[in-house]
């Protein structure tokens, strides 16, 4: 695994971007008028933070691989645990195309397993997709159950 991924849903962008400025000693690596995110290498992280998650806080966490077969292997063990897992495949998504898989830990939270592909330079390329908010299924189930109908 590359790194761990936190998104967090902010109230202001401005404010929240100059905060995590100074807490990492870093410029975001990529922002938008809603979106900002900082791929660091110390520590390992892919931090994102954004206005349109409908709340403040963390919204979910994830790991992040590099390579198709490090997501396949990732999907193994978690279904080998015996976990629901919602494998949302190739989507757009908070700025870039990425292959992803989701799950839920005992408490709720909700972890993201994925592999990003590519990141478009427009933000129509890729928008927060229709009924999920960017990223966050409701749940894996509640995602299964809407895809059937």
């Amino acid at each position: 695994m590359k790194r761990v991924h936190i998104h967090v849903g902010v109230e202001h962008l401005e404010p929240s971007i100059a905060f995590y400025k100074a807490l990492f000693r870093a410029e975001p690596t990529k922002t938008e008028s809603d979106y900002a995110k900082w791929m660091l290498d110390d520590p390992a992280i892919n931090f994102a933070i954004s206005t349109h998650m409908g709340n403040s806080g963390v919204q979910h966490l994830g790991l992040q691989v590099d390579h198709e077969n490090e997501l396949e292997e990732l999907r193994q063990r978690l279904e080998n645990a015996d976990m629901s897992v919602f494998d949302e495949g190739e989507t757009q998504c908070c700025y870039a195309n990425s292959d992803k898989s989701w799950v839920q830990d005992p408490s709720g939270v909700k972890w993201e397993a994925f592999r990003t592909m590519e990141n478009p330079d427009l933000a129509q390329d890729a928008i927060p997709r229709q009924g999920f908010g960017c990223c966050t299924p409701e749940s894996p189930e509640q995602t299964a159950a809407s895809e059937k109908q």
